[in-house]
C-alpha cells in the first residue's frame, strides 16, 4: 500500500502527487461487484473506528463520567447543542439529532484517515461517501417540509409569497436550482474537494521532503527541512479542515431543514 505518490524515477526527475492517487487498484475481489481498493479500507478502517471509540466511551456510562466518557459526551453535544438545538429548537432537534450526528462523526473519521500514518486519505476524498450523504440530506430536508406541511411544502418552496405573479417566471426556476439542485451539489463537492486539495498538498510536501534530502542530498536538504515543516504545519491544519468540514457539512443539512419547516411552510 503506497503511502505516497512517487517523487522521483530513474531519470532523477521530481514527479508530483497524481489524480491517479484517488483510483487506486484493488486489493480484494478483483473484477467483482465486492470489489476492494484502498480507499474502501480505509473507509472500512474509519467506521470500525468509529464503532469502538462510542463502543469504549458508552460502555460503562457513570453519572461521574471519566476522561474518555467525557470527550465522547463532548462530541456528541457538539451536535446536539451547537447545530441540532441552537438551529432547530428542542422538538425538531431531537428528532433529527441521530441523522445529523451521525453525519458529522461519519464525516469526521472518514476526513482524519487523510492525516493517519499508514492510511494517508481521507475515506471522503472519491465521490461515493460525500454524494450518498448529500443524497441523504437532500431526502431529509425534503422529507421535513412535506412532514411539516404536506400541500404547501414545494409551492412555497418554488413559489415564495410577497413576489409579483409575473415576476414567478424568473423566481421559480432559480428557487427550482438553488433548492432542488445546487443544495446537494454543493454539499458533495465542498466536502470531497476540500479533501482532494488537502490530500494532494500533504503528498506534495512530503514528496518533496523525500526527493530534496534523498534523491538530491547535501545542500538540498536544507530545503527538504522547509518543506518537511510546511507538510508537518499543513499536517495541523488538515486536522482543523477535517473537523470544520464535518461541522460545515451537519450545520447546512441543519440549516435546510430548519428553512423546510419554517412556518411559511
Amino acid at each position: 500500500m503506497n503511502l505516497l505518490v512517487p517523487t522521483a524515477t530513474e531519470d532523477g526527475e521530481f514527479h508530483g502527487p497524481s489524480i491517479d492517487e484517488f483510483f487506486p487498484g484493488a486489493l480484494l475481489f478483483e473484477g467483482t461487484a465486492f470489489e476492494i481498493n484502498r480507499i474502501m479500507l480505509v473507509r472500512f478502517v474509519a467506521v470500525i473506528a468509529l464503532f469502538l471509540v462510542f463502543w469504549l466511551g458508552t460502555r460503562n456510562m457513570r453519572v461521574v463520567p471519566g476522561r474518555f466518557q467525557s470527550l465522547v459526551e463532548m462530541g456528541l453535544d457538539v451536535v446536539r447543542v451547537n447545530i441540532a438545538d441552537d438551529l432547530l429548537g428542542k422538538k425538531d432537534g431531537k428528532r433529527f439529532l441521530p441523522i445529523l450526528t451521525t453525519m458529522f462523526f461519519m464525516i469526521l473519521f472518514m476526513n482524519l484517515t487523510g492525516v493517519i500514518p499508514f492510511l494517508n486519505i481521507a475515506g471522503t476524498s472519491v465521490i461515493g461517501v460525500p454524494l450518498v450523504l448529500a443524497i441523504v440530506a437532500y431526502i431529509t430536508f425534503i422529507y421535513a417540509g412535506v412532514k411539516k406541511s404536506p400541500k404547501n411544502f414545494f409551492k412555497n418552496s418554488l413559489f415564495p409569497s410577497g413576489v409579483p405573479w409575473p415576476v414567478y417566471i424568473i423566481v421559480t426556476p432559480i428557487e427550482l436550482i438553488s433548492t432542488f439542485v445546487i443544495r446537494p451539489i454543493t454539499l458533495t463537492l465542498r466536502l470531497m474537494m476540500n479533501m482532494i486539495v488537502g490530500h494532494l498538498l500533504l503528498v506534495l510536501f512530503f514528496a518533496a521532503t523525500q526527493f530534496f534530502v534523498f534523491q538530491l542530498s547535501g545542500w538540498w536538504t536544507i530545503v527538504g527541512a522547509g518543506t518537511l515543516a510546511f507538510g508537518l504545519a499543513f499536517t495541523l491544519f488538515e486536522v482543523l479542515v477535517a473537523v470544520l468540514q464535518a461541522y460545515v457539512f451537519a450545520l447546512l443539512t441543519a440549516v435546510y431543514i430548519q428553512l423546510a419547516v419554517a412556518e411559511e411552510h
